[in-house]
């Protein structure tokens, strides 16, 4: 399989319109890409790292990319996938979010070669004039006939009318961007479909759209971070090694395609524990380095083969030994949530110093460890 090929197959949904002319186009000439990220939250989970794997593998083929920090599109809130409408997000909100997003993202793309922008320094500066040109261009009814909203409009909810202008404004950016391809996943299709139908009536070009598969998360189901189920960058080395090992096996392949760079002919030849231990240890050394992934391994195995606590535990300070649990797990990012705290309480998920506790209020004693679910060990300090 030559290296075109690769890029377009490996860890690709679709292309469209189709992947035989982009290949001819690449194998022509140096094409321009671009991959957008809106900045809904400060942290990024390795759902994300999927598309910008597949932006770093063009950009390693010599082809100008581009990734853009949607800082305009996300004040629009993409409705994508989306029950219900988006919180708004203030402009200061979106800066904060934003300021260690290439921390992270730079464990998977090397800015020698990808350049950033911020859609904002071009969509905030749109005079109503050109914002009438640009929606001109599309039809209403196409914007309204999505899948979510003619859901929520069955429910008698609201679709709000900027919800509709948020593809309108993605597309906008590859006009601007004047690109021959963009990447995103598969639930952005209709978003960068609207962006191609853009290029091609304003730029009269064509532009590629190639959809990165979405991947489950530690639960099975798909991977947001309103469920809980993530495999966050900036996890501790322990926790992303102990959350990889957790998928189930049918997940394997999936991780093992879209989160590396191992021949998947070599998966066929491993067990499932083995794939899986060599699984976590390249996610981990990716985004922490070998040394750490070595040190998550052995502590893994120490823990839940020889039910030996790992060492040098994270340290959790307390003023008061009186506590009610709920709330503390939730407040020290032990639990996602409240409700995800009271499931693993309910479930006897909890310890401390191998004690199963199933009362919410407790008393900490100094030093005592306490186990939240099956890998995830934290030590009480009484301050």
């Amino acid at each position: 399989m030559d290296k075109i090929e690769e890029v377009l197959t490996r860890g690709v949904a679709s292309v469209l319109p189709d992947k035989n002319s982009l290949a001819k186009l690449m194998a022509a000439k140096k094409i321009r890409v671009y991959l957008g990220i809106d900045p809904t939250g400060p942290r990024l989970h390795v759902g994300h790292t999927i598309p910008m794997r597949k932006l770093q593998a063009f950009a390693d083929l010599g082809h100008d990319t581009i990734l853009v920090f949607g800082t305009g599109t996300v004040l629009a809130g993409d409705p994508s996938q989306r029950k219900e409408k988006r919180a708004e997000i203030t402009e200061e909100e979106v800066e904060k979010n934003i300021a260690d997003w290439k921390k992270q993202a730079e464990k998977i793309i090397d800015f020698e070669k990808v350049k950033i922008v911020k859609n904002g320094d071009w969509l905030l500066k749109l005079t109503i004039p050109e914002l009438i040109r640009i929606e001109s261009q599309l039809s209403a009814t196409q914007l309204f006939k999505r899948d979510m909203f003619q859901e929520r409009l069955n429910r008698g909810d609201v679709v709000s009318y900027h919800e509709t202008l948020y593809p309108v404004l993605q597309g906008y950016d590859s006009v601007h961007l004047d690109v021959d391809l963009e990447i995103g996943g598969t639930d952005q299709t209709f978003n960068m479909l609207v962006g191609r139908e853009l290029q091609k009536k304003i730029n009269n070009r064509e532009k590629f759209v190639l959809a990165t598969p979405l991947i489950s998360g530690t639960d099975g189901q798909q991977m947001t971070k309103s469920t809980g189920n993530c495999i966050w960058l900036d996890d501790s080395p322990n926790d992303m090694y102990g959350k990889v090992m957790s998928v189930a096996d049918s997940q394997l392949e999936e991780y093992w395609t879209n989160l590396t760079n191992f021949p998947s002919s070599e998966l066929k030849d491993l067990k499932p524990l083995d794939a899986k231990k060599k699984l976590a240890f390249e996610i981990v050394k990716t985004f922490h380095g070998e040394a750490e992934a070595q040190k998550a391994q052995d502590d893994f195995q120490s823990t839940f083969q020889k039910g030996v606590a790992p060492q040098n535990l994270p340290e959790i300070k307390v003023q008061e030994p009186d506590v009610e649990l709920v709330d503390f797990l939730a407040k020290n990012n032990l639990a996602a949530s409240k409700s995800e705290a009271k499931r693993l309480l309910k479930e006897g998920a909890i310890e401390i110093d191998g004690r199963t506790i199933t009362e919410s209020e407790v008393k900490f004693e100094n030093n005592q460890v306490m186990r939240i679910g099956k890998k995830k060990f934290v030590r009480i300090v009484i301050s």
